[in-house]
């Protein structure tokens, strides 16, 4: 993480921030100054060094291209304390991803598979004490204590305190029924060897009266740490997840007689890829694209250089200068 800064006529600051990075390489590609410079990206995917990413030398001009470029918002450049991405005549990145709250039913399931744990979910689901009836006691003389009743309780609903550590403890025995837990579903009157326990399940007879459950909370991406790759909308079984990613294009792998992939002794690119659409099938590598954001990193972690990428679109919009819209177009093409 870092910042630079210029004073003059105009505050100019660059700051980057190295929890959004994903090695990609976009800014030093874009840098006109060619001040920007990316770390080894490999060894720090691994764990092996600490050190950032991306680093910038006295060289930068402020122009800001590099935080525009990225996808990430890795990079930002403000002017006078106002960051250039929230000015109009700036370039912008049309990209989303985003929870329909309407549409979401909190199942969690796009939370347990964000690669970079940028969903903040919580439900609340009603008491079980509400979608269940029925009655349970225990006949204290006829308890024996054998805990059968507690060991196989399959909601845990049954306290049972039968450790004496004196003569007097072994009068004090309790056994007790938490209401809130238990379904009522008579495994401990089943397994009870002194017939010592009474249960009723009244639950079928009487569901037209027990209310629907309703299940609430509340399910968000973060966009400062999202990557765009879908995996979020893919897994939603209710289609609740819009994601609109940066690129389209193609990512495949080219070998020749001389380079071929070394997938299961190298994996490199699986090390790297900050959306988890690498994995290593039958010794090689293979992308899938569905969950693929084209961000390139892959391409420049490969020591075979046997990666090609090929953006045929990008979601960078409102392009005004042609100078930077050279250099910016320069993305969509083949790396």
């Amino acid at each position: 993480m870092f910042s630079i800064e210029r004073k003059g006529e105009e505050h100019r600051k660059l700051s980057y921030d190295d929890v959004n990075c994903v090695g990609c390489g976009i800014c030093v590609d874009t840098c006109p100054t060619s001040s920007l410079r990316l770390g080894p990206l490999v060894p720090i995917a691994r764990g092996l060094i600490e050190m950032d990413l991306v680093s910038v030398s006295d060289s930068c001009v402020f122009c800001g291209l590099c935080s525009i470029a990225c996808p990430f918002d890795s990079l930002s450049l403000t002017i006078d304390g106002e960051n250039i991405k929230d000015i109009k005549s700036y370039p912008s990145w049309e990209v989303q991803s985003v929870i329909d709250d309407e549409e979401c039913i909190y199942c969690g399931r796009c939370k347990s598979i964000c690669p970079r744990d940028s969903i903040l979910f919580k439900r609340k689901l009603p008491e079980i004490s509400t979608l269940v009836r029925g009655e349970i006691s225990f006949d204290q003389d006829k308890c024996i204590y054998c805990s059968f009743c507690a060991d196989l309780c399959p909601a845990e609903a049954i306290i049972l305190n039968n450790i004496p550590t004196s003569s007097v403890d072994m009068l004090n025995n309790s056994i007790e029924v938490d209401t809130s837990k238990c379904v009522f579903c008579g495994v401990c009157k089943r397994v009870c060897p002194e017939d010592a326990i009474r249960e009723i399940c009244s639950t079928c007879m009487l569901r037209d009266e027990i209310e629907v459950p309703e299940i609430t909370g509340e399910a968000f991406i973060i966009e400062d740490s999202c990557v765009n790759c879908a995996w979020c909308s893919e897994i939603c079984p209710v289609d609740a997840i819009t994601v609109t990613k940066p690129f389209e294009g193609t990512l495949e792998l080219v070998e020749t007689e001389e380079k071929i992939c070394k997938g299961d002794s190298c994996h490199a690119c699986f090390d790297v890829c900050p959306c988890n659409a690498v994995e290593i099938v039958d010794g090689k590598s293979v992308t899938n694209l569905d969950f693929c954001n084209l961000c390139g990193a892959c391409v420049t972690a490969c020591p075979q250089d046997i990666r090609v990428l090929s953006r045929t679109s990008m979601n960078l919009v409102n392009i005004n200068s042609d100078s930077w819209a050279e250099i910016l177009n320069s993305l969509i093409g083949g790396k």
